[in-house]
């Protein structure tokens, strides 16, 4: 695992010092002295680092949440999925898994569109267990701008970790989990589950694709068959091809049955 900070990248130099010095010395006991300081603090950096995310993981799993596919069983998945493409990608994995745990944290669909909002409760949430900054500045960017804003936008994420993170989240929305997902919104929002006199929306901006009610079924075409061709990596973009390709078989099957054809 890669966790890079200031403090760390200084106590790595630290440590390169000191290791160099006693072998220079060829002194085994001075050897075995560097090697079992390395050993500590290493140790104390995973453990730091597995402190983060285990406070993290039960601030996510403790936000109140509604039968809309945004709750933490979908922060879970895209939590799992994320160290998976971490495996593939590399990325700092401290970054990937603390974004991934907060992503969805006052998420902007029960905010008014408010982009920024979870970023800012991730910031706060991250300073109160000490965090190091530049981490938490890395989780606040890819929380804040990490969400599909529609078919229109183009926007790329900054970083490796960025990428693995968004991937992450929008193939939660593929397949079958995100078919299943895509219905318990609809649920929730009282949309209809299909309307064939009410085409689907390219929406030409976040603003109109935030204030969208079309059905459920429409929303494969405005967002869900969309994201195989808008996934970053090459990890993310192989799983996808059988999501995708589910999804389609879905659709023919549901008009078949829509039409009595099937």
């Amino acid at each position: 695992m890669i966790f890079v900070s200031k403090k760390y990248t200084f106590m790595c130099l630290y440590l390169c010092a000191l290791l160099l010095s006693t072998l220079a010395l060829s002194s085994s006991s001075g050897i075995q002295k560097a090697h079992d300081t390395l050993s500590t603090l290493l140790k104390n950096r995973n453990t730091d680092m597995q402190h983060y995310i285990d406070q993290a993981a039960a601030f996510a799993r403790e936000q109140k949440t509604v039968s809309s596919g945004h709750d933490w069983w979908h922060t879970y998945r895209v939590w799992q999925m994320a160290k998976k493409i971490h495996e593939h990608e590399g990325g700092n994995i401290l970054v990937i898994e603390l974004a991934a745990l907060l992503h969805g944290i006052d998420n902007h669909k029960f905010h008014n569109g408010d982009l920024l909002v979870g970023a800012k409760t991730a910031q706060a949430f991250l300073e109160s267990i000490h965090v190091p900054k530049d981490i938490i500045e890395s989780v606040y960017d890819i929380v804040a701008t990490c969400s599909f804003k529609g078919a229109a936008d183009t926007s790329e994420m900054k970083t490796l970790e960025g990428n693995i993170v968004q991937d992450a989240d929008r193939l939660d929305a593929m397949g079958a989990m995100g078919i299943a997902r895509t219905f318990a919104y609809a649920g929730y929002k009282n949309h209809a589950m299909y309307d064939p006199e009410k085409p689907y929306k390219q929406h030409a901006s976040f603003e109109e694709y935030s204030k969208n009610d079309g059905s459920a079924i429409n929303h494969f075409y405005e967002k869900l068959l969309v994201l195989k061709d808008r996934l970053n990596t090459k990890t993310a973009r192989a799983i996808a091809e059988k999501r995708h390709a589910y999804m389609e078989e879905f659709l023919e099957q549901f008009y078949g049955e829509w039409e009595a054809t099937r």
